[in-house]
């Protein structure tokens, strides 16, 4: 099992920035890929970003050149920055840490909310 220790989110309006910060942790697990989902309302939940050990990253193209993730591998952290955010930017925000036997472990998620 793995547990999450995230921060972040909020309410900011449009043109400003959130960082979102996790960290997933569990006896047993080496965590591979390690990013960001959300679920927008209405909406099924979608990829905002991975990235892998090595650096490399895979984002989604409604984020793509706004918003920015790093890790630090030795403590299996992520953090996602988010810039010029907006208000289809609206959503919860899940964690997600996939093991290299590709087992999917999702945090509990983070109000992000964007509105004038």
């Amino acid at each position: 099992q793995v547990q999450f220790t995230e921060s972040g989110g909020g309410l900011v309006q449009p043109g400003e920035s959130l960082r979102l910060s996790c960290a997933a942790s569990g006896k047993n697990v080496v965590i591979a890929s390690m990013g960001w989902y959300r679920q927008r309302p209405g909406n099924e939940r979608e990829l905002v970003a991975l990235i892998w050990p090595g650096g490399n990253t895979n984002y989604a193209d409604s984020v793509r050149g706004r918003f920015t993730i790093s890790r630090d591998n030795a403590k299996n952290s992520v953090i996602l920055e988010m810039n010029s955010l907006k208000p289809e930017d609206t959503a919860v925000y899940y964690c997600l840490a996939t093991s290299y036997g590709d087992h999917e472990y999702w945090g509990q998620g983070a109000q992000v909310t964007v509105a004038s």
